[in-house]
This record gives C-alpha cells, structure tokens and sequence, in this order.
C-alpha cells in the first residue's frame, strides 16, 4: 500500500503553494513580496501615533456635504427627506446650523414630509427647533406644515398651538388640520366634525381638499348621515364633478354599506380613470361582493383599462375567496409579462395566498421560490396555505426556516402559527413560541394572548390559559370568549359559567360567538332558568338572525326537556338552514321523540349536511330503527355528502345490536377503505 502512495506521488508534481495574487491575476506590491521568515528576539511593540481627530469625521461618509454651496446641502437634505432617512437629513441640519449656513422654508418642508409620513413625533419636535433657529416659525407655510404634522404623530395639544397663531380666513391651515386628524388614524370622527363645523360657521371657503378629508373621516367612522349632507353641499357649492371627490364619495358610500349610492354615483363619472375602478373594487371587496369584483374587473378591461399593481392586489385575494384558479392564472400571467408588478412583494404576496386557497401548493411554492425579494409576509402566506390545506408540520417548520433565511417572525406570523400547534396539540413548540413573543414583546396583543389560551386549552393545560388570562391588562370580548371556550373544552363547565357572570358584570357584552358558548353550557347542565336570559339577550340585541345562535338555543330548549319551546324557536327563525334542521332533529332526539325525528328530517325544505346524517343515524341506533337508518344512509350520495368513519360506526354498532352480522361486516370492511 506504501508503494502504492509512493508511486502515485511520483506521477503527480506537489501542488504550489496557493497565492492570492495567482488566483486573481494580482502583481504583488513590494510589501507583499515573500520573504522568509525572520527569528529575532521579542521587543517591545511601538505605540501608534494618534491619529489627530479632524471635522470630516464628525459626520458618516455617507453624508456628501458641500461647504461652499448651500443650495447642493439643500439638494442632499431633500433627498433623505425623500428616502424617510431622518436620522441623516437631521445631522445635515445640525452642521448647517453650527456653520451659520440658513435653510429655506422649501427644505423644511421636505423634512417635515418626511416625519408625517413615518409619523415620527420626536424628530419632528427637533425640525421644529431648527426652524426656530432660522426664525422661520411665523412663516405660514410651514407652520401649517407643523400642524399638519403634529396631528399625524397623534400630538393634538402641540398643533392646536400653532393653529391658533395662524390667520382665521385662509383655508390651509384648516386642511392641515383636518388632514392630520385622519391621518393619525385614531378614528377621531368628532374631532373631524367640530373642525368641519367651525369652519363652516366662520365662512371659511372650502376647497376639494376639505371635503376630501371630511369624507374620508366619516368613511372611516362609517358616518353616512353626515355623509349624505356633506355630498348634497358638493352638489350645492358645484364640486360634484371632481374626480377627486367622487371616489371620495364611492369610498364612503361603500364603507356605509350602501352599495347602490356607490354605484349611482361611479355611473355618473363620465371619463372613468383607475383610481375609481380601484375605488369601485375595493368597495365590493369590503362588502363581501366577490362576483360584482370580478364582474367590474371585466368591464374595466373592456373599456381599456389595463389594472395597475393596486387593482391586482385587490382582486387576486377575491379570486382566492372564490377558488377561481384559471383566472388567478390569467391574472399570474399579466404580472409576469409587466415586470415591474412581478418584483413588488405585495403582489407576491397576494399570489401565493390565492393559490393556496385554490389548493395549489405547487404553483404557490413556485411564486414563493421564484421571488427574490420575498420577505416576512410572504413566508406567512405560504404558512397559512400549509396550514389551511392541512400541512400543518410544514407550516410549523416554516418558522425556522424562515429564520434560517434571516427572517424574525412577527406579531401576524406568530397569530398564524398559534392555531396550528392548536390543531397538532404540540405543547413544547407552543411553548417556545410564547417564550419568543415575551422576548419580543408581543404579549401585550390581545389576538396573541387569545390564540395562546387557545393553545394551552387544546392541549389540555388549562392552568396556563387562566393565568394568561388573568395577567391580561386589557381584555376584549375574544379574550373573554376564548377563556370560556378554554373551560369549556376541558370539561370545566361550572368553570365557564363563572366567566361567564363575571363577563356580563364587566363592560363588555357578549357577542354572538359568546352567546352561543354561553348557551352550549346551559344545555350541558341543565340550567334552564340562564338559558332563558340569555334568550331575552338573544331577542333585544337580535342575534336571532344568527344561524348557529338560533341552533345552540334550539339545542339547549331540547337538551333541558322543553320540545315546545324548541319548535317555537325553530319557527321564528327567517331562513331555516340545515344547522336550523339539525338542532331540531338533535331536541326530539333527547326527549326520545324518534319518529317525530325520522319524519322531519324526511320533510326537511334545505339540504342536509353531514352533521344532520351523523344526527338522525344516532337516533335510529337508540331507537333500533334498522330500516330507516339503512334508507338514510343510502340517501347520502344523492346530497353528494362523503360517508365518513363516523357514520359506517354508527351504523356497524346498529346492525350488530340488532344481530345482522354479516350487513355489519360488510359496512366495517368498507370503512376500512377510507
């Protein structure tokens, strides 16, 4: 084998010594020479000299500053104004200042832009100190600019002083007002009103851009008596033909839920741009109008109006919604041939979530992989995908491999992945995601803390979703219903109905998720006295209307021995579905009305579902009707319903009781295939 060795290094010369210069093409400098090695004695290292500290290095290398010419220094503050890079427009600011050199109001106001737009409250506070400095703070542009700016950081007292210093009469300062007020998006609806009114009643001449920001605060507050009045002054002072102001209007009148208003005024538009197209698409969007957005996508391609990277990120989620995957396709397919909408993450984004919907993980892994510039939200939609088509390992792996890639989940990745370690009860994993929303401090979020109650009650530790939640600073009527939901699921039914009273004694009142909860508990044990108030909630806050309410109250009425009230409920309710069919089937069931039971679900007006086959099948075990649930059973492939393991049980544990054995074998050996 030495030999062998040998031999082989005979064929072969020595590999030469590796050099960088040689790999790259480099003549090697006269320091870089090789010499060889020199052994002296140690001596003492010599201290460098300091290096004397110069005016260039107060500032980053970064910042191009021209001395001699103030109007270039002017020229590099705007463009970080321009880029939201604050920090270095304001070290430009402060050596300007040191040297003497003034800046104009124009410059200022850049900066000033800059803060309302990242609603950077501190910074602003110091841009308004340099305007001082340059004796600029009675100039009324900027000064309006200022107001504007305080009240989109939120600081409503700072901009309130400086409007009272300005002229009564003009209309800028009151925009910047109004502007900031909506801006800020604290819904301030009345603050919006009263400035609205004031200027009316000085006489104060609107212009588009005050009734622009008007309607757009009632929009928000979903205001439409105000609206209305606001929209007949338009017509009255002529500002009615606006563009501006008609998809201010269309805005409105959608978010008011008045569709029909919306779309008599969008008709009166002569020359429709994009903007009220995505005004018009949004609106139905919102509405839950998916065929309509669809319908109106169309119709724009028809009059030549190709959809800007807005209107796709508008109607691609719809078409996910509606599982129309050929047109999400044909919609893939215009972004790809405009490049530059392939490149922007929010249309990335909006594509792999419609293909997941769709239940395409393919093409939605090809979008993701694809994107070069995929980031924390694009990771969250594939995880969603995961885990709506039921992938849930996948979805819960993706939060390391994102971190692998340098990506820190945040509060709506972790409010993704919470409900999957639900599902899987992976304790430890949960676990580890609480620890990293302590470290980042997300817990003080409410849908957090809810979705980690939710967590510890499914996988059994119920102790843990107590203390969560009573460690909660603020609790909402989700965090109320999820610590009921949590007692509920583990059995601690007299548990629930202590939240229960505790939350109909705080200021929070139970929504129809709550109320139904509430009635699941009652039925559970009996109580039949709470069921009734909770019933007169039902009726004064009218949640009668609710399908699975109306179902949970049939369902208690049924489960407490009172038929009567059951049928009267189940007649009062408008449009009875199947869940309606199924609580009544479920009521004659446990009062051991069986063929009270067979009869109705034979007359039933809608479709029965699953869970109506799974009621009536349950009723023919008790009731030993062999027939009937052999004729049921057989009746579910015309309502194209998937026989699941559930109803060959129930049926397997019928036929053995009533010594069929063979029929029992048969069906047990045909629920083997699923």
């Amino acid at each position: 084998m030495e030999n062998c060795v040998s031999s082989l290094s005979l064929r072969f010369p020595p590999n030469p010594t590796p050099s960088i210069f040689q790999v790259f093409g480099f003549k090697p400098s006269k320091t870089h020479q090789t010499r060889p090695p020199r052994f002296t004695t140690p001596r003492k290292r010599r201290t460098k000299k300091v290096k004397p500290f110069t005016e260039k290095d107060a500032f980053p290398c970064s910042l191009p500053l021209h001395n001699k010419n103030p109007i270039f220094i002017y020229k590099d503050i705007k463009r970080f104004a321009r880029q939201n890079k604050l920090k270095e427009a304001l070290t430009i600011l402060d050596y300007v200042d040191q040297r003497g050199i003034p800046v104009d109001a124009t410059t200022f106001s850049a900066v000033i832009a800059a803060c309302i737009r990242t609603k950077s409250l501190p910074q602003g506070r110091e841009v308004h100190i340099h305007i001082r400095i340059n004796a600029l703070e009675n100039n009324a542009f900027l000064r309006t600019k200022l107001v504007q700016m305080y009240t989109s950081c939120g600081s409503l007292e700072e901009a309130q002083k400086l409007f009272d210093g300005l002229p009564c009469e003009s209309v800028y300062p009151w925009n910047a007002l109004l502007r900031g007020t909506v801006v800020s998006g604290e819904r301030q609806y009345i603050d919006v009103l009263k400035t609205y009114a004031e200027m009316r009643a000085l006489g104060v001449q609107l212009n588009v851009y005050s009734f622009s920001n008007v309607i757009k605060s009632f929009a928000g507050a979903s205001a439409f008596s105000e609206g209305l009045k606001t929209h007949a002054l338009l017509i009255k002072n002529g500002f009615v033909d606006n563009c501006i102001l008609r998809t201010s209007l269309i805005d409105m009148y959608f978010k008011c839920g008045k569709v029909r208003l919306a779309c008599r005024v969008f008709e009166e538009i002569p020359e429709r741009d994009i903007v009220a197209w995505g005004a018009m698409l949004a609106g139905f969007a919102h509405n839950k109008m998916q065929r309509e957005v669809l319908e109106y996508v169309r119709w724009m391609v028809k009059e030549g109006v190709k959809p800007n990277s807005v209107v796709i990120a508008i109607t691609v989620p719809v078409i996910g919604e509606v599982c129309a995957r050929r047109l999400g396709q044909e919609f893939h397919a215009y972004v790809l041939k405009t490049k530059s909408y392939s490149k922007q993450v929010p249309i990335q984004s909006a594509l792999i979530d419609m293909y997941c919907k769709c239940g395409d993980m393919i093409s939605a892994r090809r979008v993701f992989y694809g994107s070069k510039e995929r980031n924390v939200v694009c990771w969250t939609a594939l995880m969603a995908g995961y885990a709506v088509n039921g992938k849930l390992e996948q979805a819960l792996r993706s939060t390391i491999w994102m971190q692998q890639e340098g990506f820190r989940p945040d509060v709506v990745t972790i409010a993704t992945v919470l409900p999957v370690c639900a599902q899987l009860r992976a304790l430890e994993p949960g676990r580890q995601i609480h620890a990293y929303a302590l470290k980042h401090w997300f817990l003080p979020n409410v849908s957090i803390t809810s979705q980690l109650m939710m967590m510890y009650s499914k996988c059994g530790v119920v102790e843990y979703s107590r203390r969560l939640f009573d460690n909660m600073e603020q609790r909402n009527v989700i965090s109320w219903t999820a610590m009921i939901d949590s007692f509920i699921k583990n059995g601690h039914l007299w548990e629930a109905l202590g939240v229960m009273r505790s939350m109909q004694l705080s200021k929070y009142r139970p929504d129809s998720v709550a109320i139904a909860r509430m009635l699941s508990v009652c039925g559970e044990l009996k109580i039949v006295k709470l069921g009734k108030e909770i019933h007169g909630q039902i009726l004064k806050r009218d949640f009668a209307a609710v399908p699975f309410v109306s179902a949970e109250l049939i369902n208690t009425y049924g489960s407490c021995g009172d038929v009567n009230k059951a049928k009267l409920v189940f007649n009062a309710v408008p449009v009875k579905d199947s869940i309606a069919w199924t609580a009544l089937i479920k009521a004659y069931g446990y009062n051991e009305l069986y063929h009270d039971a067979i009869n109705l679900f034979d007359h039933m007006t809608s479709s029965p579902n699953h869970f109506t086959f799974a009621a009536i099948l349950s009723i023919c075990d008790r009731a030993g009707f062999v027939d009937d649930a052999c004729r049921i059973f057989n009746l579910m492939p015309k309502y194209k319903i998937e026989v699941s393991k559930e109803h060959f049980a129930i049926l397997v544990q019928l036929l053995t009781r009533n010594g069929e054995l063979e029929k029992a074998q048969r069906f047990e050996e045909m629920s083997s295939f699923l």
